[in-house]
């Protein structure tokens, strides 16, 4: 009777035993197959980047050409007209405040050259351009300023976060687009009036790069030549000039930085009056 009891858990056992080694056949072939798909999905994956990597690279290359033109044929009055005209304006702006943005964020902190004939800064440097040169125009003031705040406040916050020396091309013609801007009153206005406008300027004027610091001056005179945006910046701008900066700027080698901080200083005498 123990025997055939024996043998009865033994025969059990095998089924049991037939039965845990079909399901390890099933899982193990059910585990190939799920590391086939891992690695077929991975193989996608991978062409994938490389195909998006391939596409921004075209998208970078095409938006420096196409952009470079369009900085060339914006100095030509009818087209600018044209292309303020038309539907998609707004929107060229939009995303040019957003690519000038993203661009300085790429930017590395430990940057001490730029690659000026990277596609990324060609593109980059086209659109600053363009603007410059819309803004050139009393019609593109008129537009920045009615229709693309945006795009100021973003050329504006990006001057204050690139270090002094970094991108010194970039920032002047950021600096000559805003400084078109201030010849439209109501631009000037808005520009002035912006939070830390006067901070940025005297930030701006410590820049090493000669061009910076023209720049940065022609928009503070803007700002002192009109009696009706001074009076609104007068008691910052005494409590916080960097006079010094100012006086070793009129001591430059560079003739028309010298010539300018000069005449800049008479300029501020008004300040003086002011008080």
């Amino acid at each position: 009777t123990d025997v055939e009891k024996k043998e009865e858990e033994i025969e059990q056992l095998k089924m049991d035993c037939e039965h845990f080694r079909a399901r390890l056949e099933t899982a193990q072939a059910d585990c190939m197959r799920e590391k086939k798909e891992k690695l077929d999905l991975r193989q996608q994956l991978t062409e994938a980047k490389q195909q998006l990597l391939q596409q921004a690279e075209y998208c970078t290359e095409m938006g420096a050409a196409v952009c470079t033109l369009m900085w060339g044929v914006s100095s030509n009055e009818e087209a600018v007209k044209t292309i303020l005209g038309g539907s998609k304006a707004v929107k060229f702006f939009t995303i040019t405040a957003q690519t000038m943005e993203s661009f300085v964020k790429s930017l590395n902190e430990d940057m001490k050259q730029q690659d000026l004939d990277s596609d990324e800064n060609q593109f980059v440097l086209a659109l600053a351009g363009i603007v410059t040169n819309v803004a050139a125009l009393a019609c593109g003031r008129e537009f920045l300023v009615s229709s693309s705040c945006e795009l100021l406040d973003t050329m504006m916050h990006l001057l204050g976060d690139m270090k002094p020396g970094l991108c010194t091309r970039f920032k002047v013609l950021m600096l000559m687009s805003l400084y078109n801007v201030s010849i439209n009153l109501k631009g000037l206005k808005y520009i002035s009036e912006s939070p830390g406008f006067i901070p940025l300027l005297w930030w701006l004027l410590n820049d090493p790069d000669t061009e910076v610091c023209l720049h940065a001056l022609r928009l503070l005179q803007s700002v002192i030549l009109e009696p009706e945006v001074l009076v609104k910046s007068a008691s910052e701008m005494r409590d916080t000039l960097p006079f010094q900066r100012i006086i070793a700027l009129s001591r430059s080698r560079n003739a028309d930085l010298q010539a300018l901080a000069k005449e800049l200083l008479e300029d501020l005498k008004i300040l003086e009056y002011e008080a």
